[in-house]
């Protein structure tokens, strides 16, 4: 993982790349649409609109995320990458209401598949483009960790089997003749889109919830605080956030009573560079605490209580 975010053109660039998958593949699968009549891969091309939507929106997401703090925003703009997979997966759930009414259309109106082969190898070669650049983003998001990235990876990866379903569906018709299979096909495409969309918006609305860090985030977490002095160390309300590719850790240090301030210093320095090693990109913050007052102990809550009068 990188330890610093990426500039804003280095993920830019991979957000360009994905409009610019999205506008081939719109081309060739209304193109394989128009030569077969299959409402499969109209249902096909009509996924391609929502990525290049998308596309757009990660396009200026990753752009304002990617902009240092400022006074309004003195922790940064990272979680604006969840604004792009909530949009995302709202334009998701619209496509996926299209394909089945038009699937639906087709269902009460049967119509035989025309250049059945032909149009499989236009779309089969749209469906290489999207595996091809999914795989990129995929890669970019996990190395930036930018939600944004990987949101628009596993959409199109989502697209990629939707058009193998498709293409399934098209090559039994061709085969068989049951012309009913190619809408049927197209609903099958709508409910799974509609699963995408679905955990695409519940996923971002977690991320704006300020969720803790993943599991295997937080035991490696844990790591780092096992290797410190059982019998001098303490720590408690230890806190995690995620925000976009930013994580936020925050912790009380409790240690003697009788170590000098400098001790101290020295040991919260160590732990938060050994946190940050750990976790590269996350932002540490310590608060040192007598172990012998019981006050330390009872500061544990978000909120900490009123002093008694």
């Amino acid at each position: 993982m990188s330890d610093t975010a990426a500039p804003p053109t280095t993920l830019a660039r991979f957000a360009w790349l994905s409009i610019a998958a999205a506008l081939v593949t719109i081309a060739m699968k209304t193109v394989a649409w128009w030569m077969t009549g299959s409402v499969g891969l109209l249902s096909d091309a009509m996924e391609s609109l929502v990525n290049l939507v998308a596309a757009i929106m990660t396009l200026l997401m990753v752009t304002l995320a990617a902009r240092p703090p400022d006074v309004e925003h003195a922790y940064g703009h990272t979680k604006a990458e969840y604004f792009s997979s909530i949009v995302e997966g709202a334009l998701i759930l619209v496509a996926a209401l299209a394909i089945a009414w038009a699937a639906v259309d087709r269902l009460l109106h049967p119509r035989p598949l025309e250049q059945a082969g032909l149009g499989l190898v236009v779309s089969a070669g749209a469906s290489l483009v999207n595996l091809v650049v999914a795989r990129v983003l995929f890669a970019a998001g996990r190395r930036h960790r930018s939600i944004a990235l990987e949101a628009d990876a596993h959409h199109l990866m989502t697209d990629v089997w939707t058009s193998v379903g498709v293409l399934l569906g098209i090559g039994v018709v061709a085969v068989t003749g049951w012309t009913l299979l190619d809408p049927l096909v197209a609903i099958g495409v709508a409910l799974n889109i509609v699963w995408t969309g679905v955990q695409l918006i519940r996923r971002s609305a977690l991320g704006l919830l300020d969720s803790a860090l993943p599991e295997e985030e937080l035991a490696l977490l844990q790591q780092v605080l096992d290797r410190q002095n059982a019998a001098f160390v303490r720590f408690h309300a230890v806190r995690t956030r995620v925000a976009g590719s930013r994580r936020f850790v925050s912790m009380h240090v409790l240690v003697p009573g009788d170590w000098t301030v400098a001790r101290g210093h020295r040991l919260l320095e160590q732990v938060e560079a050994q946190v940050r090693a750990a976790l590269p990109g996350t932002t540490v913050l310590t608060h040192l605490e007598p172990m012998e007052d019981p006050a330390s102990w009872e500061d544990q809550e978000l909120d900490r209580a009123a002093p008694k009068a």
